[in-house]
């Protein structure tokens, strides 16, 4: 069972700071609500950063602390080397719903022997391996979650390749294919360059989070929606 997150403090230099740019410009919206929102600082299950930077935590906050199944969720998948190291497999994977909150977030066993735990890109070390779930236990929670709902992420198909999964191609919503984000001659340009030019924010930066970039997907389609679902 998930613990319950915890709400996260903002230290006075952070509350300086976010008061210096409100006086600047107009604060930007974070996940778009129809309804009003009580705005709390919901981290989820994820690994603190000791450096995260105002624009990050104003930005990829969840709005409020619902932490159910939403009609639509936000994946990311990061991923360990077996065989000979060339060969990737699941090592963890994460799912946040249309408010940012960890709906399920779990280290995952791989079938073969991890001989590369390529910590610097995953953040996955021996030891998170250790307990972690099997990989069919894992697989099956995330088919059911995801099932009958709308599927948001960054390269879907690595992720879902990884999971050994299928889903149908009129319920992903696959930011690194989407049209408008590819550049002029139509290459496909990477979450962190995407986050920064529409979200102005910095990940990426070392290790990757998963948590982060489920997040940041799941904004640039929710700010995007509107036009997105058009050819839908």
């Amino acid at each position: 069972m998930k613990k319950k997150p915890t709400q996260f403090q903002l230290n006075p230099q952070l509350a300086q700071f976010q008061e210096a740019q409100k006086s600047q410009s107009k604060p930007s919206r974070r996940f778009n609500n129809s309804e009003t929102e009580t705005r709390k600082t919901i981290l989820g299950k994820r690994k603190e950063r000791v450096d995260d930077s105002p624009s990050l935590l104003n930005v990829l906050e969840p709005v409020n602390g619902d932490s159910s199944v939403t009609d639509e969720i936000a994946m990311d998948c990061e991923m360990v080397g077996v065989g000979l190291g060339n060969k990737s497999a699941l090592g963890r994977v994460t799912l946040v719903n249309k408010w940012g909150n960890v709906i399920y977030d779990e280290f995952v066993r791989p079938i073969e022997r991890v001989v590369d735990f390529r910590t610097q890109i995953s953040g996955i070390r021996s030891w998170d391996l250790r307990k972690a779930k099997d990989f069919w236990i894992v697989q099956n929670k995330v088919a059911e979650l995801i099932q009958g709902r709308i599927l948001v992420g960054h390269a879907l198909r690595n992720d879902l390749k990884a999971l050994l999964l299928s889903h149908p191609k009129k319920d992903l919503r696959d930011t690194s294919v989407y049209q408008p984000f590819k550049r002029e001659q139509g290459s496909v340009r990477a979450l962190r360059h995407l986050a920064a030019e529409f979200l102005g924010v910095e990940i990426q930066n070392g290790e990757h989070c998963p948590v982060e970039d489920a997040r940041a997907a799941m904004l640039l389609y929710q700010k995007n929606r509107q036009i997105w679902e058009k050819k839908y």
